[in-house]
């Protein structure tokens, strides 16, 4: 494994409606500073040198700048801070983080403006906190990347999105195909779009940032919806990761994906690409069904 994606808890002090999490912070209490700690120590040992904390939302414990600089201090090359973004509009605590160990920032960004961004997290005011918080951040020197959940909402606005990005400067950007999972299947018939329908948008915003210098890439959009966009795709790029859940353990997160969160059609085997594909999370074709998805014959 290259990777340790270490989730802190699932407290949060955002509600989007597209959250893959649900009610996980229902369910399960956060993990002790202690258990943490050792998490930590236990998979460093084992060779991993990158480790990604997340959650819910990790930022919102009172112990993460401890667990950041333990994690330097164990020896980890690579710390990332994946987020929603609202803690660093306060620039203390991007200077903290950083001094902790912190290398790397992946904020949430799901639309181009506070009506739209504001209206998933269903928190006012979380919109100009992430902007704030990119802004902090890139002015410290940092490495920033966005993710964006592609929704019915906000897929129309990407290119505007993009837009923006480019002129906050962020280092890297992703589109991600909603996971139709946790609260984004409770609130499937509003939250949902086609892929077919958000394409022409996504590449538009892809386009934008390629333009531009900066490195994009989709998640979780399989190789027939993104012909002449393929070195985009996330899933040939993402580390072997190790997920530390709730009260489980993923010990491979791409054979989780590829055996069991992702499926693909008997047509798929016709596709060029059928061995590099994961296909697309089972929960869509459920849904929608196969129609959309054209195995890729020949490339143009």
């Amino acid at each position: 494994m290259d990777r340790l994606d270490l989730k802190v808890g699932f407290s949060c002090n955002c509600r989007c409606n597209f959250c893959v999490q649900g009610d996980k912070r229902l369910e399960f209490k956060d993990k002790s500073t202690e258990e943490l700690k050792k998490v930590i120590e236990q998979n460093f040992k084992s060779g991993i040198k990158q480790i990604v904390f997340t959650g819910g939302e990790c930022t919102i414990r009172k112990d993460i700048l401890p667990l950041v600089r333990h994690a330097k201090e164990t020896g980890y090359g690579t710390i990332q801070i994946q987020t929603n973004g609202r803690m660093f509009y306060y620039k203390s605590f991007c200077s903290l983080m950083v001094e902790a160990g912190a290398t790397e920032f992946s904020l949430s960004i799901h639309g181009p403006c506070a009506e739209i961004h504001d209206s998933l997290t269903r928190v006012p005011g979380a919109f100009e906190q992430v902007v704030r918080g990119i802004r902090n951040l890139k002015s410290l020197g940092q490495y920033v990347m966005t993710n964006t959940v592609i929704t019915r909402q906000n897929y129309k606005s990407l290119p505007a999105l993009a837009g923006l990005l480019v002129s906050l400067d962020v280092d890297q950007f992703q589109f991600a195909f909603v996971h139709i999972s946790g609260t984004a299947a409770k609130n499937k018939q509003i939250i949902v779009p086609r892929k077919s329908d958000v394409m022409p948008y996504v590449k538009e915003g892809l386009d934008i940032g390629i333009k531009s210098g900066k490195k994009v890439m989709t998640e979780a959009i399989p190789y027939c919806f993104m012909a002449g966009y393929e070195d985009y795709v996330a899933e040939k790029i993402i580390p072997s990761t190790r997920v530390e859940e709730a009260t489980w353990t993923i010990e491979d997160y791409t054979q989780y994906r590829v055996n069991e969160g992702k499926t693909k059609s008997q047509k798929c085997s016709e596709c060029l690409y059928y061995k590099v594909c994961e296909g697309p999370w089972k929960e869509y074709p459920e849904l929608f069904g196969w129609d959309e998805f054209m195995p890729v014959l020949k490339i143009k």
